[in-house]
């Protein structure tokens, strides 16, 4: 059930809102702006309808908060006032509002135009997702991950939290595509994918092919040594897999990791941690393949012993 937030200070008129509307959606109700910005900011709503007079914060300026926010900038709001001067309309759509229902409202023009917006929105995701999906592997694609990297790493400092940022590479991929063939080298891809996406799969994790034979994931919340033991049982499934490889580089076929664990302050720059974790991945392959490498906060080296 699509979930839609109302923000207005009348108990009565979110009410008549709710009832419109709760056969249908999933409805939150939040009795003040900065409520809303907040929950708005934690939950994932398909629309919301915005009262504009408030007291203290107006639903205007909560209209270019929620703009300004990448989380919620992309959901449609519905303003519903008793304003109804061309100039509100026309402030209210510059602002980035979808649409303008003014007061008394009708139940079915309401309900018509939420359904409206919520299948555009709902159409508009699916296009989306399909944009930021890496189609041989069915993970986050490097747009995507550009995208959240830059999300990540703000709510992380926000938050003050660790966050790891891994890079995972395919040992000896050209070799392997060289003697079975490209079929059989994007049918590894999709494995190790899978793979590392099966271990990977909690709300506060991220994985993304970053291009080629290679992956980048990145984690928050869990600290340096216990990001470094989670990647070790990733790279022990893919070689688990047991995909034969050359026998003259390796039996199987294996990925070497490297990465590094921080709490982002402000002023501190994403791509600077991003070539610790390239050179950390750099190591693991230098010193034999197969293996885990990692800076942890105080960009101390931890290595696997193999």
């Amino acid at each position: 059930m699509e979930k839609i937030l109302i923000v207005d200070d009348s108990i009565m008129q979110a009410a008549r809102l709710e009832a419109i509307l709760e056969d249908e959606y999933d409805v939150t109700i939040a009795q003040r702006a900065e409520d809303g910005l907040r929950w708005a900011s934690d939950e994932n709503f398909s629309l919301i309808l915005l009262d504009v007079v408030m007291p203290g914060m107006d639903g205007f300026t909560l209209l270019k908060k929620l703009q300004e926010e990448i989380i919620t900038q992309s959901v449609p709001v519905i303003l519903i006032t008793s304003l109804s001067g061309v100039a509100d309309e026309q402030r209210g759509l510059i602002l980035g509002a979808v649409d303008y229902i003014t007061k008394p409202f009708d139940p079915l023009i309401v309900k018509a135009r939420v359904n409206t917006h919520v299948k555009l929105y709902r159409y508009r995701r699916q296009i989306e997702q399909q944009s930021m999906t890496d189609q041989l592997t069915g993970v986050a694609n490097r747009r995507k991950y550009e995208q959240c990297s830059a999300t990540m790493w703000g709510e992380a400092i926000r938050l003050h939290v660790p966050i790891s940022i891994c890079m995972f590479d395919i040992d000896r991929f050209k070799v392997y595509n060289d003697i079975f063939g490209h079929p059989a080298g994007d049918k590894v891809i999709a494995s190790v994918a899978q793979t590392a996406a099966s271990h990977l799969k909690r709300s506060t994790d991220f994985l993304a092919r970053y291009g080629g034979e290679e992956f980048v994931a990145l984690v928050m919340g869990d600290s340096s040594g216990q990001i470094f033991g989670h990647l070790q049982k990733i790279r022990h499934e893919v070689e688990n897999l047991h995909i034969p490889h050359d026998p003259s580089v390796s039996q199987w076929v294996t990925v070497s990791i490297g990465g590094v664990t921080v709490i982002p302050e402000l002023g501190n720059e994403y791509d600077f941690y991003l070539k610790i974790a390239d050179t950390m991945l750099y190591d693991a392959k230098k010193a034999g393949r197969n293996r885990v490498v990692w800076a942890d906060e105080k960009l101390k080296q931890l290595w696997e012993k193999r």
